[in-house]
């Protein structure tokens, strides 16, 4: 099926049509919302300590406070901006590298062809929290290097599908019919391969980012995220250090806990989306 008559603005009213990508984009936009205006609506800094240690939620600290006495609710509402920023800025990274190696490699075939995926099948194999792990404790923690790293192990996925779909592509008559009339190769990919997979290339990106967050906060609860930098997993690794799950301390856990799964749920409902009205075979209305 081609794409190339889908617009942008046909897409983006079809897309608001299907509940399932209305709801997650309501909850990303809430998120996104609550990000931007974080020195706004938070009432202290993250950093301040304003009370005593491990207080419950009240009036006042309506998340309660950490065990050194910094609001939860500032610390969460914070929160959201770095978590944000490390998932879509490693999503796009990782989305652009996918792509452009899942389309060359669909495009040139051949010897190119067989070492990037002899190369894929070799970092299939590796346990990615493991090398990041050990990249982040060698080098010192920095949000841009969580993003890059997170960037350079996340983009497999992406390059396979653009691969299988750009093969596809190109085994169809009208590419051997604009090659038969001179179109280069340049033309061939921007005219007729990216419209074609943009698609897998949208709900790629969405599942990235959902993935993204969800390595920063595991690199962050093991207590490898950047210092200077207050995420939902930093949160939980101060959780942790200080023994609020043994102590019973709920209100240091639930909040970031929760907009993590919030945030993963959002983007994974926007990829549903995108997925049942790109592809006519998921289509449900």
């Amino acid at each position: 099926m081609s794409y190339e008559h889908l617009n942008v603005a046909n897409l983006i009213l079809t897309l608001l049509r299907y509940r399932t990508f209305t709801l997650g984009l309501a909850i990303i936009v809430f998120i996104g919302i609550i990000a931007a205006l974080a020195d706004t609506i938070a009432p202290y800094s993250p950093t301040e300590f304003v009370a005593g240690g491990l207080e419950p939620p009240s009036p006042k600290h309506i998340f309660g406070t950490d065990d050194m006495g910094r609001d939860l609710f500032s610390m969460t509402v914070y929160g959201a901006r770095v978590s944000l920023v490390v998932g879509l800025l490693a999503a796009l990274l990782s989305t652009v590298i996918g792509t452009s190696i899942g389309v060359l490699c669909g495009v040139v075939r051949g010897f190119v062809d067989a070492v990037v995926m002899r190369i894929i099948d070799f970092m299939l194999s590796l346990p990615y929290l493991a090398v990041a792990l050990a990249i982040v404790a060698f080098l010192k923690p920095s949000i841009w290097i969580i993003i890059v790293i997170i960037a350079a192990l996340s983009w497999i996925t992406t390059a396979k599908v653009v691969r299988t779909h750009t093969m596809s592509v190109m085994g169809n008559a009208f590419v051997e019919a604009a090659r038969a009339v001179g179109a280069g190769t340049g033309r061939i990919i921007t005219r007729y391969v990216l419209p074609n997979v943009s698609p897998m290339i949208l709900s790629s990106m969405a599942l990235n980012v959902r993935g993204a967050i969800l390595f920063e906060a595991a690199l962050s609860f093991l207590g490898l995220g950047d210092p200077s930098q207050v995420s939902w997993g930093t949160i939980l690794f101060y959780a942790r250090r200080a023994g609020a799950f043994v102590l019973g301390a709920w209100w240091y856990i639930v909040p970031p806990g929760l907009m993590i799964m919030l945030t993963v749920l959002g983007f994974t409902l926007i990829a549903t989306g995108l997925d049942e009205v790109l592809n006519p075979r998921l289509r449900t209305t």
